[in-house]
């Protein structure tokens, strides 16, 4: 049986607006990302009955560990200021919630957005697995009402010491270079992204500077789940760390241009970051 290529691992979310509920989450936009790479794509998620994951998940398998409602995330603003509200469903994923063709899934993406993935999934993976992290969700907390505030990684030692790759924003680690170095001496690749400028690269001891594109910015959302699914393919794809982190910035950097999902990967953005890489090797 040929084994699943990107095996997505993290809650899908209800994402609360005043018009209306949206589906979200990190998994959501990096599965639907990967798709645009490779075919073998699943998920493995906890959501009520009600979320219609065929209309949100075309072409991937959908593995649902199943609950009274799905994890809903709301951002209100005020004043400038933004407030983020959560209310996540009680189910964790576990270990023994992976079958085992998921546990040789050929890239696994822990991807957790409000601390619901248990990290000892990292040592259930195959040994030959290409374990990616975006450890976003193990950084919150929140308090009885739902209000999300930042707190730290607990478990990040058994996590970085197996993962293949990490990704996190500069706003996750509140701006902390001195935590990020701290990983990186930790795991074999600590990527931290800077929006409209890149990201800065940890690799073998040193901090690399990749540069974005410029572009027109439309709207973010998802972007980063975006450059951490290109980044994680590429790598299993054979590009060393520091072309697919150019790949990455460039992809992620298509993805601004357009509103919400339609700034998934298309194959004129693959084709023109693909160039640019390759330019870039012969110059």
């Amino acid at each position: 049986m040929t084994p699943i290529e990107y095996l997505a691992i993290g809650h899908v979310t209800e994402d609360v607006w005043p018009a209306g509920n949206t589906p979200g989450g990190t998994v959501m936009y990096s599965a639907r990302a990967a798709r645009s790479f490779v075919e073998d794509v699943a998920v493995l998620t906890a959501a009520g009955e009600q979320f219609d994951w065929q209309a949100v998940f075309p072409g991937i398998d959908f593995f649902r560990i199943p609950t009274a409602t799905t994890t809903q995330f709301e951002n209100r603003y005020a004043g400038g200021r933004r407030t983020q509200v959560t209310r996540p469903v009680a189910r964790r994923l576990m270990a023994d919630d992976l079958t085992p063709a998921l546990r040789r899934a050929e890239i696994a993406h822990l991807a957790p957005v409000c601390n619901e993935v248990d990290p000892r999934i990292v040592e259930a993976m195959d040994s030959e697995s290409f374990v990616g992290v975006t450890p976003q969700g193990w950084l919150r907390r929140w308090d009885a009402q739902g209000h999300v505030v930042a707190g730290s990684w607990d478990d990040a030692d058994r996590v970085l010491t197996r993962a293949d790759a990490v990704v996190c924003s500069i706003d996750d680690i509140g701006g902390d270079w001195a935590l990020a170095e701290t990983w990186a001496t930790r795991t074999r690749l600590l990527v931290v992204t800077i929006g409209e400028r890149g990201c800065q690269a940890y690799l073998h001891g040193h901090r690399h500077h990749v540069a974005a594109p410029r572009v027109q910015e439309v709207e973010p959302t998802g972007a980063g789940d975006i450059f951490a699914a290109t980044l994680f393919v590429s790598l299993r794809q054979g590009q060393t760390a520091l072309e697919a982190c150019a790949f990455a910035c460039c992809i992620a950097a298509q993805s601004v241009t357009r509103p919400n999902l339609a700034g998934l990967p298309t194959e004129a953005d693959i084709a023109r970051c693909s160039a640019g890489l390759h330019s870039d090797a012969e110059a």
